[in-house]
């Protein structure tokens, strides 16, 4: 019997396991011949791109309703170690026990985190990286009514103008209106080190994003970091003090800490380099997928750390896994176009397309694609094998969601 393992419940991991079992039936392999286990300390696929909405316990989906159905065998557990020599993972379960369980063929597709930073008052900050961290934070807001009134009440302070920083800090200037005294004053606070906001999106969606947020009324901090958080504020680098009862960090992302286990070249952002194949470089039988895959996509440029990618990553590490093992074909990873769609808030959704970034969309027909997405294209079919395994595979990617730019 040949295993493949995949460490990592996430987009990149359910979709790794999907292309794997679809590979497996096509060829007439039964799952006792090739086992595909999941490791994966949570028991859900959380949908990590709506954890800045509210409700964020919501934006999950059981596994076994995924993986289940199409044969794959979860171990809900914590990897600790990998050995790429021994060709082992060494886990521990919920009842504290180690377990060291051997592969043939490993798929590391344990995702990314947020890097929080080392500055005084850093246990003060929210995120939403994370199920806990988001739910966390909505907790938090929801008592804020309940607090005794102060300055600041109802200021919050997001730090980092990316991607995330831009769709919590527009999501959360109704959000908190909403939950909020009729009278009191809602203020957010937008901080960013660089000289203009959504620096790394490009110039294309600037104008929109720089339009939605002044129509928000939120205010941005260019070129100033945090210095240092209290329990009722917070003081930048420049010597500005801010009394604010939230501060959400969103700023910097790094690849998980499993991959210092992989003996192989990684990126800046901590990700492992892998082949056309997806195969980590000078590693034997190790795939990286997602997040944690520093992969050349179209024009040479390299992956962003996104469910975009992290979808189709999976599909390809998936069935060049099982190929290797069934003896057939491996198929170089090839993607769909790079395409954006962020959230605005009440101000719509900015679409755009290519690497350069050209808008296509805006206003409330981008926040309508941007539903969809949410809602409705980015889950994997449950407990529906059938769909499941159409979706997966090479050639099974996420739908064209965004037309074509018109001719000049």
């Amino acid at each position: 019997m040949s295993k493949i393992l995949i460490v990592g419940g996430g987009f990149a991991g359910v979709w790794s396991a999907a292309s794997a079992a679809k590979l497996r039936g096509e060829c007439g392999v039964v799952d006792s011949e090739l086992e595909i286990v999941v490791v994966s300390a949570g028991d859900d696929l959380v949908i990590r791109p709506r954890l800045y909405e509210s409700e964020p316990h919501n934006k999950r989906v059981p596994l076994d309703s995924i993986l289940g159905p199409i044969g794959v065998r979860r171990v809900p557990a914590t990897v600790t170690d990998i050995d790429t020599d021994a060709r082992s993972v060494t886990t521990v379960g919920r009842d504290g026990r180690s377990a060291v369980t051997a592969y043939d063929q490993l798929i590391l597709a344990s995702g990314s985190q947020v890097v929080m930073p080392n500055i005084a008052g850093a246990e003060y900050l929210f995120d939403v990286d994370t199920l806990a961290g988001a739910a966390r934070l909505d907790s938090h807001l929801h008592r804020l009514p309940h607090e005794s009134v102060s300055t600041g009440q109802y200021t919050i302070v997001v730090v980092g103008a990316g991607f995330t920083g831009l769709e919590i800090a527009t999501e959360l200037t109704q959000r908190v209106r909403e939950i909020a005294d009729d009278q009191a004053v809602v203020r957010v606070v937008l901080v960013e080190r660089e000289r203009q906001v959504g620096l790394e999106l490009g110039s294309g969606p600037h104008p929109a994003i720089s339009a939605a947020l002044s129509d928000l009324g939120i205010e941005v901090l260019l070129n100033v970091s945090v210095d240092s958080v209290r329990p009722h504020g917070l003081t930048l680098s420049d010597g500005t003090e801010i009394d604010a009862r939230t501060v959400v960090w969103t700023a910097g992302m790094t690849a998980s800490p499993l991959t210092k286990f992989i003996p192989a070249e990684r990126d800046w952002l901590g990700r492992l380099s892998v082949d056309e194949y997806l195969r980590v470089c000078d590693v034997g039988d190790v795939y990286a997928a997602g997040d944690t895959a520093a992969a050349v996509a179209t024009h040479g440029r390299t992956v962003m750390q996104s469910c975009q990618y992290a979808v189709p990553l999976g599909k390809f590490a998936g069935h060049n896994a099982a190929a290797d093992l069934l003896g057939e074909p491996l198929v170089a990873f090839s993607p769909d176009e790079y395409q954006t769609c962020l959230a605005l808030g009440a101000a719509g959704a900015v679409v755009t397309t290519g690497w350069d970034r050209t808008v296509v969309m805006t206003g409330s027909a981008g926040q309508h694609l941007k539903v969809t997405i949410n809602t409705e294209w980015i889950y994997p079919p449950a407990d529906d094998k059938e769909s499941l395994l159409a979706s997966a595979g090479p050639n099974g990617a996420l739908p064209e969601y965004i037309p074509p730019v018109p001719a000049p």
